[in-house]
């Protein structure tokens, strides 16, 4: 599977911004897709998962409220709302695929497939 992220860009604190991944290639309906930022210096973790067959999905504590996660599956399209941004969500965002089938997505589950990333930059 190919993944392909957009919609990054410099936001004010406080304001919204959007990021899409669109999938390509060979892909499972019931995969799990995440989205993990990385500011420089500090580990990659997810803040956003979705399973693609249940829509079942999971935030961290530190989004839970502020981001949305969502799937489109005729479009192989994730997206990201994020809203009431903060500097501390200043980060290259990269969403990440496991094709492995899948109810519930864990923040803490494995993914093989990786995009390159987008980045978010809050200015307060």
């Amino acid at each position: 599977v190919k993944l392909v992220e957009s919609g990054g860009g410099p936001v004010q604190a406080g304001g919204s911004l959007r990021l899409f991944c669109v999938y390509s290639g060979y892909y499972s309906p019931t995969m799990c897709l995440g989205w993990f930022p990385q500011a420089p210096g500090k580990i990659r973790e997810a803040v956003a998962s979705i399973s693609t067959g249940h829509q079942t999905t999971e935030y961290s504590d530190s989004v839970k409220g502020r981001f949305t996660i969502s799937h489109d599956y005729e479009k192989k399209t994730m997206w990201l709302e994020m809203s009431n941004l903060k500097s501390e969500d200043t980060a290259v965002y990269s969403c990440a695929a496991d094709l492995n089938k899948a109810y519930a997505c864990p923040l803490g589950r494995d993914y093989l497939h990786w995009g390159q990333g987008t980045q978010v930059a809050v200015s307060s």
